[in-house]
This record gives C-alpha cells, structure tokens and sequence, in this order.
C-alpha cells in the first residue's frame, strides 16, 4: 500500500548550525575527507570513494557503510554540489535522500550547517522496500536525523578545534 507523503514532507526536512572556531577551508577540508566520516556520524561507520572517484566533485560517487543498533546497510551517494570552501551534498540512493553542509564565514571562524532532507523518490523506495512498515522505518530515520546532525556539528567541531 502506497502512502501519500504530501503532508509529510516537512516533518522529513531538518537542518542545524554551530559555530566551529576555524576558517570555512579548515572546516570543508574535514567534512569532504569523507573516509573520516566514521570520526564524527553516530550512524555512518564508514566511507569510501566510488573509483574513478577521488574527492569531493560534482558526480562523484562514494560508499557508506552505517550502523544502527544490529541493523548494518550500505549505500552509495552522488555528489550534487562541492563548492569549496560553501557547500558539500550528497543524494543518497541517486535521489532519495539530501544530506549537505553549508560553510558560512563568522569572524574568525565558520558556521557549519548540516542539513537532510528525504526527497519524493526516497518516500517512494521506502513504500516499495517496506510496504506498510515504510512509515515506521521513516519515522526511526527521522529520529536518527534529529539526534545525529547535533552531535555530528560537534564531534565536527571538536575535531576541527582540535579538541
């Protein structure tokens, strides 16, 4: 059974900030090192570049190896967007999910943003992966999303930082 995700659509949409005491090209050169990602995601484990792939540019694609409890999947991701030192995204599943960071400068250091965003493709893989457990499973995304992007910002910012 399909569901209509319309009225959704917000709920799956979630966006934070912190402030990172370093320079935008300190902060992109660790969030685009994604064979660090395993350093600061709760739930990413692991990333690797998709080979000819090298580093963040426009169609690059990559690997992510993610953990949850006993639950351990793999995706593969798209680069969508690598303005250095402004912006890094990803679509995961070629269009089902946006993950991003934005790099603002703020005096001397930087506001880093990470954002996600299930698109309409991602609803429609979830209903034809899950069936009638597809809400379920995007519920338990949600709430790996809003506890995961603060904690990503400052195991980020500790790193930078040094800390």
């Amino acid at each position: 059974m399909t569901t209509r995700h319309s009225d959704l659509d917000s709920r799956f949409t979630h966006a934070e900030s912190i402030r990172v005491d370093a320079s935008p090209q300190e902060v992109w050169d660790v969030v685009t090192d994604i064979e660090r990602t395993g350093e600061w995601s709760p739930v990413c484990r692991a990333c690797w570049w998709k080979e000819p792939a090298t580093g963040p540019e426009v169609g690059a694609w990559f690997h992510g190896r993610n953990q949850a409890g006993d639950r351990v999947w793999e995706t593969e991701s798209q680069v969508v967007a690598a303005e250095e030192p402004v912006e890094f995204t990803w679509m995961v599943a070629g269009n089902a999910v946006r993950w991003s960071y934005r790099l603002a400068p703020d005096g001397d250091g930087t506001v880093l943003t990470e954002s996600w965003a299930v698109q309409p493709a991602g609803f429609e893989m979830f209903d034809e992966i899950f069936g009638d457990e597809a809400q379920a499973q995007l519920e338990l995304r949600r709430e790996a999303a809003l506890s995961g992007i603060p904690a990503t910002l400052r195991a980020v910012k500790g790193i930078v930082e040094g800390a």
